[in-house]
């Protein structure tokens, strides 16, 4: 016994099915794009809910307690920026603003053209100083749901195809 195993599929509908999937799998474009479009849409999500994609609400921003406004929304051009594209076998959403990913990942802001950077504080008054630390207020990456919603695309599609 060599360890091969052989199926011979000669029913005419389940033969079409199999065709039909194998068709779909070649080319995930669709999968691939309506990806990409949960990815960008659920993004746009985090900036009206306020929470990162672990659940966890952002550290409201200084100016936010100061307006009363959101955080990562002073103007919305972030918010705007989230866009999304896709191909036959990959999917991607992100934004395109070059401080995007301080407010990603965190990190500290040095004054570089002045002796320092001076801002309004939530209590009135300002601040003089030589650097301040911006928190993460992670807006990108995928939920539990998001995953979920993810699979639930791909058997979708593959349901479809086969049927």
């Amino acid at each position: 016994m060599s360890g091969e195993f052989r199926i011979e599929v000669t029913d005419a509908s389940l033969l079409a099915a199999l065709r039909r999937l194998a068709g779909a799998m070649a080319d995930t474009s669709p999968i691939m794009a309506d990806i990409a479009a949960l990815g960008e849409s659920t993004t746009r999500l985090r900036f009206r809910t306020q929470t990162g994609p672990d659940g966890k609400p952002w550290k409201p921003s200084l100016r936010a307690q100061i307006t009363g406004g959101r955080t990562l929304t002073q103007d919305g051009h972030l918010a705007a920026s989230i866009s999304s594209r896709s191909g036959r076998d990959w999917a991607e959403w992100g934004a395109n603003r070059i401080y995007a990913a301080i407010h990603q990942f965190g990190g500290v802001i040095r004054a570089r053209n002045a002796k320092a950077l001076r801002f309004a504080l939530a209590g009135g008054g300002f601040a003089t100083v030589q650097s301040v630390k911006i928190p993460a207020r992670p807006f990108l990456g995928l939920s539990t749901d998001d995953v979920a919603d993810i699979v639930h695309i791909i058997e979708t599609r593959l349901a479809a195809a086969a049927a």
